[in-house]
């Protein structure tokens, strides 16, 4: 039956503190089983041949007390893990004493430790797993020091192979933390790039929105005052220009605020975008304001993908902007360029002002922020003859009918 949706898989379900508790009661009980299949001869107790386990060796309080030591470590494991693990090896030690086998360790019997070990290293720092991993060795090489002392003997491949496993534990968990705090660093470090890309997206919008309206603001609001008391006409319906360009504005400046109070808005355009259609109607009031705006449609008009077709817009926007706002100029050329595979756009001027070529406006900072997004190609600067220049090439995927024919339709 699969899994429910959502559900943890059972290594997560179960904390560290369990997991290392049901790791030594199944250890416990393994070496139990083993001692009571142990075969005639195999067992010797009080220089007395046994025939397997006998029940009358064990010693109930010490078995008692290592698995309330062990119970105590596994619930003190995730809070305080240098107290918790010390506790563990005593446990640890004591279970196998009770079995006659706390001089060297079986490896099932370490495997507690082992699995305590790893989650200390994949949770704390890694000198509070190296103290762990050091108390470990140190439970292990102690009783075989002692047994060497007294003229004993050990085996000493198995001891290095539980030395191994203390080693490996450590490492794996070492391991999972690195790669866990990887993880979060690379999730905030996204988080910050997410942020910034959407602060610098808004304040390319309000940009564009707000400088093109003050530019047009400044010619009309400027005519009307060389006029209002000879021509009060002109300077009326200048001032009614202004009117409408500054309701405009703050009409957008409305609709922008709004998503942005929005939960879902991320990545959502901040108002009801401008495209390529509005150019006319861009060049129209600029026109009006008294900076003739010329627009020339080349190739065949088709649908555009909504970024492109923003991101165009925007550009004509801000570059005519720049010429009312920098370029003295009485008007300009946009000239519009269709293709199959790219759209062009060459934005140029006759005027003679200090024009924006050093790139520290926002403006032309914008636009190649704009144009890197969609692997576009951007250049602006002072043309050979007077005046200034901008152009841009922004990708097209293929239209339908210019691509080719798949071998299925060829066949058929």
């Amino acid at each position: 039956m699969p899994a429910h949706h959502g559900q943890l898989p059972l290594f997560k379900r179960l904390s560290p503190g369990r997991w290392t508790a049901v790791v030594w009661g199944g250890a416990m009980v393994f070496a139990y089983v083993d001692q009571v299949f142990t075969l005639p001869g195999e067992n010797v107790r009080d220089d007395r041949i046994t025939p397997g386990f006998d029940l009358a060796y064990v010693s109930w309080p010490i078995l008692l007390g290592a698995t309330g030591l062990v119970l105590t470590a596994c619930r003190l494991l995730p809070r305080r893990p240098l107290l918790a693990y010390p506790l563990l090896l005593l446990g640890s030690v004591l279970g196998a004493s009770v079995l006659g086998q706390a001089a060297e360790f079986p490896l099932v019997q370490f495997l507690a430790p082992d699995v305590a070990l790893y989650f200390v290293a994949a949770a704390e720092t890694r000198r509070t797993s190296g103290c762990a991993a050091g108390m470990a060795l140190v439970v292990l090489v102690i009783p075989s020091t002692v047994r060497l002392s007294q003229g004993g003997s050990i085996d000493t491949a198995a001891q290095l192979a539980l030395a191994l496993t203390v080693f490996v534990a450590w490492l794996l968990g070492n391991s999972a933390r690195r790669a866990r705090v990887h993880a979060e660093q690379a999730e905030a470090q996204a988080a910050t790039q997410a942020v910034t890309g959407e602060r610098l997206r808004i304040a390319r919008e309000l940009h564009d929105i707000v400088a093109h309206t003050i530019g047009i603001v400044a010619l009309q609001a400027g005519a009307a005052r060389l006029v209002i008391d000879t021509q009060p006409d002109r300077a009326r319906e200048a001032l009614g220009e202004v009117e409408k360009a500054s309701r405009e504005t703050l009409s957008g400046l409305r609709r922008m605020l709004g998503a942005l109070r929005e939960a879902d808005s991320e990545g959502a355009p901040l108002h009801e975008a401008p495209g390529l259609a509005d150019v006319d109607a861009l060049a129209a009031a600029t026109t009006a304001a008294g900076v003739r705006v010329v627009v020339e449609w080349h190739g065949q008009r088709r649908p555009l993908p909504l970024d492109v077709d923003l991101s165009a817009y925007r550009i004509v926007q801000e570059a005519v902007t720049n010429v009312v706002r920098h370029a003295d100029a009485r008007s300009c050329l946009v000239r519009i360029d269709n293709q199959d595979a790219e759209l062009a756009l060459e934005i140029t001027d006759t005027g003679h002002g200090p024009g924006t070529g050093s790139g520290t406006g926002y403006g032309l900072v914008g636009m190649r922020e704009r144009i890197t997004l969609l692997h576009g190609e951007f250049a602006a600067g002072p043309r050979p003859g007077g005046g200034f220049r901008v152009t841009v090439r922004l990708p097209l995927p293929l239209p339908q009918s210019a691509l080719p024919e798949s071998p299925t339709a060829v066949a058929s």
